[in-house]
């Protein structure tokens, strides 16, 4: 009896470190409470990763595939991002379920082939950073100290592997208000195999008497339709402390440009998202403002599919005749939930309230100078919206009170937030949304843009 209890403690022993460092990487976790299939089972990771016969990658067989990045900057903590794998391109078996079992149900191959190897990541944060060289740091083994060694403020271990696309995110705790850090992360063991160096920043207290902040403003960052200078640009210059990207980061589009795209055409599963997403930040001049700023960011329709709203797209709405023309068999449902996971997986974003999936609204407070209140006027709980097709109808009924770009329950909490930022006493309230404010004129024929705040 007693060696039979020292055997289970001995299991727990190597259960427990496991089961925390799969915990550590925020990309298991369900968008959702309240649904928690849309979670990765991490015992199911666990169990696949014990079969018999399975051999773990050497650190040379792995690559840090898409660079670093850091974001949602919070006074003690901040995330940071990064993506490690044997391959840059997304695993071709991490598409949707087909037929009736559950949608994000991982259960090795019951269903899909799933790779059985975790992959173990350490990260580091450092105090400081080095503002003169964004290019130090790029590659395996180097640093930005010149040999140096600076101080480390604290770490961890987290682990990956292709049910969340080999991705990590890990929250960086205990660290202090409105302070430069830098970090990096490596294959558990291994000093051979970093990723680049990233820089990045935490915000300011409530209570700080901050006199300047300085943001580095973003929208509309279509791949196919041109290249990405002005990331590089503002990397360089390196004038701001923060940046905002105020949606339609990524576009679902095919090829319409300079670019060729991955894939090829329209976005529509799981495996389609996730290859878009490294799609764009396998572009160096992302890449290299990525890693060299902290990041706020909110979506618009495109990372989902165009002229969205609440019950559809442009493209497909939630008709039988609009899913049966689509010629996908993909609904609007499990549309957004491969955009949404898609997101929350190369996004170095916080879920702001784990029982609300769709939720990207959120404040940040500056100091006693600022607060950024980032909004979702677009996919929350949007009206209809112009679809091309229904611009006549969105014109007759754009006076209608019962409309709403927001939603009941977002604009209470933008109100509240609002009228605490006035009572706190703040200087600036700043809003950041993805659809524009300005009455648009487009021509005598249809008036003002249906998809503006006036109209939409």
């Amino acid at each position: 009896m007693r060696s039979h209890v020292l055997l289970c403690a001995a299991a727990l022993l190597l259960v427990g470190p496991t089961t925390a460092s799969f915990d550590g990487n925020l990309n298991y976790r369900s968008p959702s409470g309240r649904h928690p299939r849309l979670g990765i089972d991490i015992g199911v990771v666990e169990r696949r990763s014990w079969k018999r016969g399975s051999i773990a990658y050497a650190p040379s067989q792995l690559h840090f595939t898409h660079g670093v990045a850091s974001g949602d900057p919070w006074p003690e903590s901040i995330i940071l991002w990064t993506r490690v794998a044997p391959s840059a391109e997304s695993d071709a078996s991490e598409v949707t379920v087909d037929g009736t079992a559950p949608l994000y149900s991982h259960e090795t191959d019951k269903y899909v082939h799933a790779d059985a190897h975790p992959i173990c990541v350490e990260w580091k944060v450092f105090e400081g950073h080095d503002d003169d060289d964004d290019d130090k740091g790029h590659g395996h083994g180097h640093d930005a100290y010149g040999g140096a060694s600076p101080r480390l403020v604290t770490s961890g271990t987290a682990y990956t592997t292709s049910d969340v696309d080999y991705t990590v995110k890990v929250e960086a705790k205990k660290l202090q208000p409105l302070t430069k850090y830098s970090y990096q992360f490596n294959i558990c063991g291994s000093d051979s195999v970093k990723s680049p160096l990233g820089r990045t920043m935490t915000a300011p207290t409530k209570d700080d008497d901050v006199s300047k902040l300085s943001f580095a403003v973003f929208s509309c960052s279509n791949y196919g339709a041109g290249y990405f200078n002005v990331y590089g640009n503002a990397a360089r210059k390196n004038k701001h402390d923060y940046v905002i990207h105020l949606g339609d980061y990524m576009y679902e589009y095919g090829k319409s440009g300079e670019r060729a795209t991955k894939p090829a055409g329209l976005v529509w599963s799981l495996h389609d998202y996730r290859t878009r997403h490294g799609l764009y930040r396998s572009d160096p001049d992302l890449q290299l403002l990525a890693r060299s700023s902290a990041w706020i960011t909110t979506w618009d329709d495109h990372e989902f599919s165009d002229n969205g709203y609440r019950d559809g797209f442009s493209g497909l709405n939630n008709t039988e005749d609009s899913f049966l023309k689509s010629g996908t068999m993909v609904s609007v449902d499990t549309r957004k939930v491969h955009a949404v996971r898609s997101y929350f997986e190369w996004m170095p974003i916080r879920q702001t309230d784990l029982d609300d999936g769709l939720r990207v609204w959120r404040s940040f407070q500056m100091g006693k100078l600022l607060d950024l209140v980032i909004l979702d006027t677009r996919n929350y709980d949007r009206s209809i919206t112009d679809l091309y097709w229904n611009k006549n109808y969105i014109n007759r009924i754009s006076d209608d009170p019962s409309r709403s770009m927001m939603g009941a329950r977002q604009e209470n909490w933008f109100y509240r937030t609002l009228s605490r930022s006035k009572k706190r006493g703040v200087i600036w309230r700043v809003i950041g949304n993805q659809v524009m404010f300005s009455r648009i004129f487009e021509n005598d024929h249809w008036g003002t843009n249906g998809d503006a705040w006036d109209v939409g």
